[in-house]
């Protein structure tokens, strides 16, 4: 009935068997499918050794033959099952815990027991008791078993082959296929021993299962089926439209989309089923590519036990053949933790290639409309200007006319003994005096003319150094000297730091959006009122705050609240909106600082800048004899 070869056969599997569920149980972690799969492997088991049972018994013991037959229904009744529980909590997700339900899965193989071992009494299992498929008459619940066994067979096939193809992963496919084969073989061969359209012994069935064990051996081994789980699917589905890889804790790559086979995996190499690490080539590390990234970064994450989130530009072909473009992935790598323990790595790869284009636009066009607001400036500034250097000019004139003729006056002494050296040393004074005056002209043209150079210089080409705050309101008075005579208005500053304040940054920068405050306080002023703009200095324990106050006519509470978040002006057509609001971005852009406005108590507004102290230098002030 069963030969020495097939004894040899069960005691080679029952080794096998038992090896890998050594295997699975060390590894640790058990999630509920390892415990469906090493329920079904002891099953297994309990069959295998009541057949070796059979062997050493002697065959006229029908009583000992049919102990060793009921303890066969353990497995023939418990595999489908735990297949079919196996089947849904992979794709349902259950890690630890099922829901009491599926508990009922297991009613009728533990009646299938029950009438098994009390058939004797009510031959309800078996009419006529045989080894041989073609001697034994079964009994009409044995029909009742072979259904719902069936039934379970076919349900675990039908809900792991849908979860493949809804998830359309080659991997899940792959291992559906398998998964499949290893269900169906033994189910043809159960229903062809049932059916009796082939002649078997007892030693068909549970070797028909060595190949459902082979099988669902090589899923494990060869296609990671119990690595990964679908915790991993139920993350990705917020993130389908973008690239994602899914890895073990190996780095064993286990499954991504398409979209990332064709943005990322194809260019590197990467395919499933292998490690991240054989995909690495040294001009990987030399480059720091993404590959290398990637890797570096899930070690970093594997350390950490935390979320890693960093940005990867690649150069990709947009199709193939096609031209190379630059993209940028904001890149997130999360942990898949069951209970603490690190099973695999879900990492996105979000394309904001035009989140970034489109901030370089917005930045080109912010860009250029601070270039149109410095050059309306400057515009602004010319008659000034003009008016501005006329002074000094006239004065260096003056001075050489008077210096030219108190030559004139020496040189026609010369030889005249009336002439003392006291009308001399008189002459020579008066040069030297008017030298003087020539040299502090000449120091104010060359004031004018580096306040005016720096606003002339392209705002993209900043120069980033220490500047003080006095000189920086000493280049906005002078740039706006004539303006403000112009007005009837004065400029007043009111320092209450006592330390001597300097800023890092461009000075031009900060003179320019200055200069625009008190332009728009000026022309905010109204017949009648206090002329007079007050320029405040003050600070706290995080931050410098510059204001600019005036006694105008304040600004509407309706475009007081777009002011800062948008281009708007109060002066109709004679403003264009964009000197407050490009202001603003300066300040946010090349200081790391913000402006504010709030309503002057005597009437006006007050506009105030503020920088972050880690951006400002406090120097004692140098004590000055009297």
């Amino acid at each position: 009935m069963i030969s020495n070869q097939m004894l040899i056969t069960f005691f080679v599997v029952i080794l096998f068997i038992v090896a890998f569920m050594a295997k699975i149980i060390y590894s640790g972690s058990l999630m509920m499918i390892h415990k469906f799969y090493l329920i079904a492997s002891g099953m297994l088991i309990s069959w295998l050794v009541a057949l070796i049972g059979v062997k050493f018994t002697n065959p006229a013991d029908m009583t000992l033959m049919y102990v060793w037959d009921s303890l066969t229904y353990i497995g023939v009744s418990g595999i489908p099952v735990m297949s079919l529980l196996f089947a849904i909590a992979y794709t349902k997700g259950y890690e630890r815990k099922m829901p009491w339900k599926y508990a009922l899965l297991m009613l009728v193989p533990v009646f299938t027991n029950i009438m098994v071992w009390t058939n004797p009494l009510h031959h309800m299992f078996y009419r006529v008791f045989s080894l041989i498929n073609t001697s034994v008459r079964f009994g009409p619940f044995f029909y009742l078993h072979a259904l719902y066994t069936s039934a379970c067979t076919v349900l675990s096939i039908w809900i792991i082959s849908a979860f493949a193809l809804k998830t359309r992963t080659g991997l899940h496919v792959r291992q559906a296929v398998f998964f499949d084969v290893g269900c169906i073989v033994p189910s043809i061969v159960n229903l062809l021993v049932m059916f009796r359209l082939i002649e078997a012994t007892i030693a068909v069935t549970p070797l028909s299962f060595v190949v459902t064990l082979i099988f669902h051996g090589l899923i494990i081994y060869r296609l990671h089926f119990l690595d990964i789980r679908p915790i991993a699917q139920r993350q990705l589905l917020e993130w389908i439209s973008d690239c994602y890889l899914v890895t073990n804790a190996a780095g064993l790559v286990v499954t991504y989309n398409q979209h990332f086979k064709r943005m990322i995996g194809d260019g590197h190499g990467i395919r499933e089923n292998m490690y991240l690490q054989d995909c690495l080539k040294s001009e990987d590390v030399e480059n720091k590519t993404a590959v290398y990234n990637l890797i570096t970064s899930l070690t970093s994450s594997m350390d950490t036990r935390s979320k890693i989130t960093y940005e990867q530009a690649m150069l990709l072909n947009t199709a193939p053949g096609g031209e190379v473009k630059r993209f940028y992935f904001m890149v997130e790598i999360t942990p898949l933790l069951v209970e603490g323990d690190i099973c695999g790595f879900l990492t996105i790869f979000k394309d904001v290639t035009n989140i970034k284009e489109n901030m370089q636009r917005m930045q080109d066009s912010q860009m250029k409309m601070m270039e149109r607001e410095r050059l309306a400036f400057l515009g602004q500034m010319v008659g000034g200007l003009a008016h501005n250097l006329k002074t000094p000019i006239m004065s260096v004139s003056g001075g050489t006319t008077s210096i030219e003729n108190l030559i004139v006056e020496a040189k026609s002494s010369l030889g005249d003994l009336e002439v003392t050296q006291e009308d001399y040393r008189e002459i020579y004074g008066e040069m030297e005096g008017w030298l003087g005056k020539i040299r502090e002209a000449c120091a104010y043209m060359s004031d004018i003319i580096t306040a005016v150079k720096g606003q002339a210089s392209n705002m993209n080409a900043s120069d980033y150094e220490d500047f003080s705050t006095d000189e920086m309101i000493k280049r906005v008075a002078l740039l706006l000297r004539h303006e403000l005579l112009a007005s009837g208005c004065t400029l007043r500053v009111e320092n209450h730091v006592e330390e001597e304040v300097w800023i890092h940054g461009d000075i031009n920068n900060l003179v320019q959006v200055v200069n625009n405050l008190i332009s728009n306080a000026i022309d905010a002023q109204k017949e009648g009122g206090l002329h007079e703009i007050v320029v405040g200095i003050s600070r706290d324990e995080k931050q410098l705050m510059l204001t600019v106050k005036d006694y105008g006519t304040g600004i509407p509470s309706e475009i007081r609240e777009k002011l800062f978040k948008q281009m708007i002006t109060s002066k109709g057509n004679m403003g264009t909106g964009l000197g407050v609001f490009i202001s603003h971005t300066v300040i946010r852009a090349k200081f790391d600082g913000d402006m504010w406005m709030e309503d002057n108590p005597e009437g006006g507004s007050i506009f105030g800048i503020s920088i972050p102290l880690e951006n400002v230098i406090l120097k004692e002030q140098e004590r000055r004899s009297l």
